[in-house]
């Protein structure tokens, strides 16, 4: 059953309360990177080889550019939780103008029906 143009406004007042209440954003995906060095007798180099990390580099594209950025490990649970917040943030849009779209059309076939 269609829903309601009033179950239609509670529902994009309730995202758009959730939106407010997200807190930090941060778009890319994190990943854990290990090195080798050039010291010819370090342990990156035994066999086998014991590599230096993990090092943890966030990867992102904002405004058509990528980028990266090495996190600390302290940071790491802090840019995850950012992360998932973003994520949050594209799914709670997407939601908003998939019902806003239905809205419009409510309205504008009560405006002619």
């Amino acid at each position: 059953m269609a829903k309601t143009i009033r179950a239609l406004e509670t529902e994009i007042e309730a995202i758009k309360r959730e939106l407010v209440s997200l807190g930090d954003l941060r778009p890319g995906s994190l990943s854990q990177q290990y090195n080798v060095c050039g010291n010819p007798s370090c342990r990156c180099k035994g066999d086998p080889p014991h590599k230096h990390g993990p090092y943890y580099q966030l990867s992102f594209t904002r405004k058509g550019r990528s980028g990266t950025q090495f996190i600390k490990k302290q940071h790491v649970a802090m840019v995850r939780r950012q992360m998932k917040n973003y994520s949050r943030l594209r799914s709670l849009t997407d939601r908003w103008i998939e019902l806003s779209a239905q809205l419009c059309q409510r309205k504008m076939e009560r405006e002619t029906g």
